[in-house]
C-alpha cells in the first residue's frame, strides 16, 4: 500500500485492520514500517524527557508519542503519526489524536523513512502551521531543527551537542547520552 494511486479518505485511514499503521497524505495512504529497537528507545526517551519538562514546569501543553493519529490540518485530509509531539493548545486533543497542528514534531530517521522525514513532512509540517519540527538522525548522528516561525533556514547539530526547543523555554537534551 505505501504510496499507493487512488484517492484515499479518513474512512479509510481509520478502517485500516487493528494493529495496521499508516499515513494518509494527499490521498495516499503509506504504511509505516516496525521501528527499530535504536529508534524506539530514542522515541521514548525524548517523549519521557519532554514530558517530565512541561510537567516539572507547569506548562500547558502535553508530550505524546506514536502511535499517536494527528490529523494535521484538522479537515480529515491528512493524518501523521510523528514519533513525538507536544501539544500547547490541548482544545487540540480528542479521544482519537489530535485535531490540526502540534507545536512540535519529532521525527527519528529510520532508513525507510529518510526522504519522507526530510522532504515530504517538512514541506507538510511548515505550510500545517507545526512551529518547530525536530529530525533526529541517528545514521548521520545529527539532529536537524527548524523554528518555522524564526526563519526557514534549520539548524544542524551533532548528537554530541545541547538540542534547545524553542517551544518548551529552557528544555535541551544531548542525543548521544540518550543513545
Amino acid at each position: 500500500m505505501d504510496g499507493e494511486q487512488g484517492t484515499y479518505t479518513a474512512e479509510d485511514y481509520w478502517a485500516l485492520p487493528e494493529g495496521q499503521r499508516a499515513e494518509l497524505i494527499k490521498g495516499k495512504l503509506y504504511d509505516l514500517a516496525a521501528p527499530s529497537r535504536e529508534h524506539q528507545r530514542l522515541v521514548l526517551q525524548i517523549g519521557r524527557l519532554m514530558s517530565d519538562y512541561i510537567e516539572a514546569n507547569g506548562l500547558p501543553c502535553e508530550a505524546d508519542v506514536a502511535p499517536f493519529a494527528v490529523n494535521l490540518r484538522a479537515d480529515d485530509s491528512t493524518f501523521v503519526e510523528p514519533d513525538v509531539l507536544v501539544v500547547c493548545d490541548k482544545d487540540k486533543l480528542s479521544e482519537r489524536g489530535c485535531e490540526g497542528a502540534p507545536d512540535l514534531i519529532v521525527e527519528v530517521v529510520s532508513p525507510s523513512s529518510r526522504h519522507m522525514d526530510y522532504a515530504t513532512k517538512n514541506a507538510l509540517y511548515s505550510d500545517a502551521g507545526v512551529r518547530e519540527y525536530w529530525i533526529v538522525d541517528p545514521e548521520r548522528q545529527r539532529t536537524t531543527i527548524y523554528r518555522y516561525e524564526e526563519d526557514a533556514a534549520p539548524m544542524i547539530l551533532p548528537f554530541s551537542m545541547p538540542v534547545a526547543s524553542g517551544i518548551c523555554p529552557d528544555f535541551s537534551l544531548v542525543l548521544a547520552e540518550l543513545l
